[in-house]
């Protein structure tokens, strides 16, 4: 049974992972298996891929075709029930970009969250009243009752975060804290909200000042990067910057490595966490005059 659209989650993720491996294992392609079942190719991709609920009876005949052990077998089996369970975003997926609800199984997983935005507040520290006006201006099609429900989807985000323990590092240049967003009051809570992060030890917040030199992260769109532990699960990269609800999303090495290596550079460049704060306070005063 197909699962009702709603995103995979890391434990779906981690169990069709590890029945790619031993499928790989047991030296066979995808259409050399399924032709050993007697299934589509097609049918085999999409389960590998986590596009389908992981139906029992499939799995098994998967297992006794890759040669699994008992203890492996026992252990696989054992897990269904909860990979196939919906994730905590699921009564949320009204509020969600197609693409961000196949992001939030790796989101609910990682431990380490690296962000970029060169024009505005990134979006995992924005309050909800910065990021309901972000999408007035930004998403004119959303009505007012859906700029609420995404902003409270974001702050469920931002608490699971925290709950799980998830470490966020935030670069962005200066400028994009005077870009007027919702007017004053908004920018006040915004920035205040900020300066309390940036004093939390599970949370990194660097600026680059209006006059430094370009950095490798100068003219890239908004981006994330999502650091995962689980070996099965890969880091992803998420860049934003094209049509509206839109994103591009990579979990293949060279592409997480090459961003992670501007990040890198990116925030050597930046200031200090130190100097960071004291412009917060800078920048909260100006709005406040």
């Amino acid at each position: 049974m197909a699962r009702e659209r709603s995103g995979r989650t890391a434990q779906h993720l981690v169990l069709v992972a590890r029945l790619r491996h031993l499928r790989e294992g047991a030296g066979l392609s995808v259409p050399q298996a399924a032709k050993r079942l007697g299934w589509h190719p097609s049918t085999l991709r999409r389960l590998e891929q986590a596009q389908t609920s992981l139906d029992v009876g499939q799995v098994s005949d998967l297992l006794a075709q890759y040669g699994a052990g008992a203890a492996e077998t026992d252990d696989i089996m054992g897990r269904l029930n909860a990979a196939n369970m919906p994730g905590w975003w699921h009564p949320w997926r009204d509020a969600m970009d197609p693409w961000l609800m196949d992001l939030m199984s790796v989101e609910s997983a990682t431990s380490f969250v690296r962000t970029w935005d060169p024009a505005l507040v990134p979006l995992l520290l924005r309050t909800p009243a910065y990021a309901m006006a972000v999408d007035e201006a930004m998403r004119p099609e959303l009505d007012a009752a859906a700029r609420r429900r995404r902003a409270d989807l974001l702050a469920m985000r931002q608490r699971r975060l925290r709950e799980q323990q998830a470490r966020v590092w935030a670069v962005l240049p200066v400028t994009a804290l005077r870009c007027r967003v919702g007017g004053g009051e908004v920018m006040r809570e915004q920035l205040a909200a900020l300066q309390e992060a940036a004093d939390r030890p599970d949370v990194m917040v660097q600026l680059h000042p209006e006059c430094s030199p370009p950095h490798p992260l100068t003219g890239v769109p908004a981006l994330s990067l999502y650091r995962v532990e689980i070996r099965e699960i890969a880091d992803h990269v998420v860049r934003e910057g094209g049509l509206p609800g839109t994103a591009e999303v990579w979990d293949s090495n060279p592409s997480v490595q090459e961003y992670q290596a501007m990040l890198d550079v990116s925030c050597v460049m930046a200031m200090r966490p130190d100097r960071t704060r004291e412009v917060l306070q800078d920048e909260y005063d100006r709005e406040q005059g």
